[in-house]
């Protein structure tokens, strides 16, 4: 393992001083770039004035409020809402909840290869068969829970007058990059509109820029009931949120009056490093430079012969390699050369290279350099 001693910008540094790329960004979290000054500041100047001082929904926070209005003049279609929680996971938990409160029904769907979180309802929705391999140990986990296959016009029949809730990915990340069609994303939102379901976005990886949209439901014009977001939405603290309308998010305020209680969600700390990050995004025009980075990385990586696929949303990249054994001599190659990058949870075949979004053409053109140099010691 690699010890940290400080990050800044797309890098971090070891104690003894060694520099590597990150091409991981805490797992698309770092998207200002590491220690950025204006996200620094903003958590210094709100950690003097105060931290936790109750419940989240108890008390009037500043935070919390500039946080969720800067959050609804972005939102796609009629979005309006925001609820803050502490994670994605625990925001995908809420989400599940949600649709079940909302709609009166039991039954949730999600994708095959999906990854939601490590919590209970969120692991219960990784689909099977193949998320047995993470969640087998801890059944039983929640009941009327089933998959399909992503992209499949046929399996949007299983969506039916019994379904709560349709979980979904706007492009599956721990399966290794998988964009979906644009086509069954407009017919999956209007299946679920046809019968009734909620219609539920996991943005965790994909929203605040990663694809080269603020969200990537709105590259596809394709507005969910219900969206997660947590990861980048910090700004590098521990946040995460679910989007809703208010009509919606209103059936948590009765029956029971407190539909979800979270002792730190939206803490003001976090709200002030999200806001911060968000607000660096907005002005520096950090969202609209991501689509041609994550071509130059395309172009420059495509022609190895190690290389078989590219794919790709923005600045989240799969480089396919075709076995794994070769992916993990790569994994080994590159921390001798300085670089940090991943596989995926279901896709043990392919790194994955999803730097901070505010990393310079330059950086872009030396890193690539050390992957072809990494790739031909394979």
């Amino acid at each position: 393992m690699v010890e940290v001693a400080r990050a800044e910008g797309s890098f971090f540094y070891t104690p003894e001083g060694k520099r590597y790329f990150d091409l991981v960004a805490g797992v698309s979290v770092s998207n200002v770039g590491h220690a950025n000054p204006a996200v620094v500041e903003a958590v210094q100047k709100q950690a003097a004035d105060y931290m936790h001082v109750m419940v989240y929904g108890e008390m009037v926070e500043r935070p919390q409020v500039e946080y969720a209005r800067r959050i609804a003049e972005l939102l796609p279609g009629d979005l309006n809402c925001v609820y803050f929680v502490n994670s994605g996971a625990e925001a995908v938990e809420v989400a599940l909840k949600l649709a079940k409160r909302y709609t009166g029904r039991t039954e949730l769907i999600s994708m095959r290869r999906a990854y939601h979180g490590s919590t209970h309802g969120a692991m219960s929705m990784m689909g099977t068969p193949e998320g047995e391999e993470w969640k087998a140990e801890f059944r039983p986990l929640l009941p009327d829970v089933k998959s399909i296959e992503f992209n499949s016009f046929d399996d949007l029949a299983e969506i039916t007058e019994r379904t709560a809730g349709v979980l979904c990915e706007v492009v599956q990340g721990e399966a290794g990059v998988r964009l979906p069609n644009p086509e069954w994303l407009r017919a999956l939102r209007a299946r679920c509109t046809e019968v009734g379901a909620l219609l539920i976005f996991d943005e965790i990886q994909t929203g605040m820029g990663r694809t080269g949209a603020m969200f990537a439901s709105a590259k596809y014009d394709v507005t969910p009931d219900v969206m997660c977001l947590a990861k980048a939405f910090g700004g590098g603290m521990p946040l995460g949120g679910v989007v809703s309308k208010k009509q919606i998010l209103d059936s948590f305020t009765h029956n029971p009056v407190l539909g979800h209680i979270t002792t730190f969600g939206g803490h003001p700390v976090c709200c002030a490093a999200g806001l911060a990050a968000l607000n660096y995004l907005i002005s520096n025009k950090v969202v609209e430079s991501v689509e041609a980075k994550g071509a130059m990385f395309e172009e420059h990586l495509k022609s190895h012969p190690r290389v078989l696929e590219i794919r790709r949303s923005g600045l989240l990249l799969a480089l396919e390699l075709g076995k794994p054994e070769h992916l993990y001599r790569l994994m080994e190659i590159f921390k001798e050369e300085g670089i940090m990058s991943d596989w995926f949870l279901y896709c043990d075949t392919a790194f994955r290279i999803s730097p901070p979004l505010t990393i310079s053409e330059a950086e872009i053109a030396e890193c690539c350099e050390i992957i072809h140099r990494s790739l031909d010691r394979l």
